[in-house]
């Protein structure tokens, strides 16, 4: 696929549907050869189609190697907050033809892998909290040892 093909068709899709941002399908198209390549790779070699679930799963570890604790926060920004919104990107690109289909692949596929916001915190949430000590009880104030309030008290 072309770069400027792959862009047009960004344009395309922005033009009838914006709620993600333009670099969430670039992200994907980065994601679907991260996934195409580790497929290939356990499979010896041989190439086969990604499914909705590899995908969703390929787009997670690409966030996480590539953004580290960042990658929620930034996916939110994109507008990519569940693994639905992934599908619906997908089927985008599917629709101007630059994304291939078979004929069992549907939207659905992609909806309830799992979390895609929590599973993009998950790694960073500390596994334990440490104790925390509690605070030493304040000593009760006596307004008669404090040369700030003794001065006004004999004032009044």
């Amino acid at each position: 696929m072309q770069a400027i093909q792959f862009e047009q068709a960004v344009v395309s899709i922005l033009k009838r549907d914006k709620r993600f941002d333009p670099q969430a399908y670039f992200f994907l198209k980065d994601a679907l050869d991260f996934t195409f390549k580790r497929i290939t790779e356990t499979q010896s070699g041989q190439t086969r189609h990604v499914s909705g679930p590899e995908l969703v799963g390929g787009f997670r570890d690409l966030a996480l190697e590539q953004y580290g604790p960042m990658a929620a926060t930034l996916m939110t920004e994109w507008g990519v907050r569940k693994c639905s919104d992934i599908g619906e990107m997908v089927f985008h690109l599917i629709e101007e033809q630059i994304f291939g289909k078979q004929e069992s692949d549907c939207q659905e596929d992609f909806t309830g892998s799992f979390d895609l916001e929590d599973s993009l915190r998950a790694p960073f949430v500390p596994k334990t909290r440490l104790p925390i000590a509690p605070a030493p009880p304040i000593p009760p104030r006596n307004p008669a040892a404090d040369p700030r309030l003794t001065g006004n008290l004999k004032n009044s």
